[in-house]
């Protein structure tokens, strides 16, 4: 019989399934701190558990779906990829800031958004990515680094986290949970390409609705919203404004407005321009992170000049928006998301 993968339950689910075992629901909160506070894998090294318990749950539970597969460093980052049970490849991406360090986790093998300057879209939506498998890139990375610790988790990676909202609400429940790995609600941020619905049921969520909010925008007007990111067709941009405006944000957040600025597609002072028209009076509700595109030779599109980003940033501080520059880290490492893991499935089939 296949064994389950304890890292797919929340403490309360785990407590059920240990009371179906005959194990008191207390050794629940044992196992949840030592895998999450000591990041230890094994059940045998969990010295408050008794020989017949930990015999039991060797025999029933696993820790790890993912097999790490590659590790490649930068100055500024390094990024993991991960292989599943299934054969396919996950890319996570740890960043290290100024002052702390940020992981950039995957919620989905490839993406069925289909964004035409992204690399993970190239080859469409493959499945979507258990709980345990969320919670492992986050494990393995951990335990890869050791004492240092990880402040900031962002659901940026591969795929669209909101396709995925049940896995994706599990996984985010387990990393703020005390007993879990305790991170700050503040420190997590899921990043989505604009699902109207999904946006919609995570402000009613009272999990996800106080984890911070990122949205792609990318484009100014529908329609070249529509040619960047096709879901934008029945979602448009009009109704993610006013969805947006009148999100139940917690006291001293904002919303992040992402804009990959794109050579020659949606980075000139009059697309700075709209862009501060479609924020009005909204000011206090958003900040905009403009995110130069990371070249890709599999896309058709470049960088713009440091001069026309400048330009761009210029017009939105004169208009009073608060807006920061995000260079991509690791383009050593192929850090935009979705390259590194391009290159290593073109080569597997350049061997086939």
């Amino acid at each position: 019989m296949m064994k389950k993968l304890i890292t797919n339950y929340t403490l309360s689910e785990l407590k059920e399934e240990f009371e179906k075992l005959g194990l008191e629901p207390y050794r629940a909160k044992q196992v949840f701190r030592w895998i999450y506070k000591k990041f230890v894998t094994d059940f045998d090294r969990m010295t408050d558990l008794s020989k017949d318990h930990r015999r039991l749950l060797n025999e029933k539970f696993d820790f790890h779906p993912l097999k790490k597969l590659e590790k490649v460093e930068a100055p500024d980052a390094t990024k993991y990829l991960f292989q599943t049970y299934d054969g396919h490849i996950v890319e996570t991406v740890l960043i290290k800031e100024r002052d702390h360090l940020t992981l950039c986790v995957s919620s989905q093998i490839g993406c069925a958004v289909g964004c035409t300057f992204c690399a993970t879209a190239l080859d469409g939506l493959k499945r979507n990515l258990i709980t345990a498998e969320i919670i492992d890139q986050y494990i393995q990375v951990k335990q890869d680094i050791g004492e240092e610790k990880i402040r900031n988790v962002v659901f940026m990676g591969m795929g669209e986290p909101l396709a995925n909202y049940e896995n994706v609400r599990k996984a985010v429940e387990i990393m703020i949970s005390p007993e879990g790995i305790d991170l700050s609600k503040r420190r997590i941020t899921i990043s989505t390409s604009g699902i109207l619905s999904q946006i919609k049921r995570m402000a009613q969520d009272p999990v996800m609705r106080e984890v911070n909010l990122a949205v792609s925008l990318n484009a100014v007007t529908q329609k070249q919203r529509e040619k960047l990111m096709p879901l934008t067709k029945t979602n448009t941009l009009e109704e993610l404004m006013e969805v947006l405006k009148n999100y139940p944000l917690p006291k001293y957040r904002r919303i992040t407005l992402e804009y990959v600025l794109i050579k020659g597609v949606n980075d000139t002072p009059k697309h700075a321009e709209l862009l501060a028209k479609l924020i009005g009076k909204h000011k206090k509700r958003f900040k905009v992170n403009l995110i130069p595109f990371n070249p890709d030779p599999n896309l058709p599109y470049e960088r713009p000049s440091l001069t026309d980003i400048m330009k761009f940033q210029k017009v939105l501080w004169k208009h009073g928006i608060s807006n920061f520059v995000r260079f991509s880290k690791g383009v050593e490492v192929f850090g935009a998301c979705g390259q590194l893991r391009v290159k290593r499935v073109n080569i597997s089939l350049v061997k086939i």
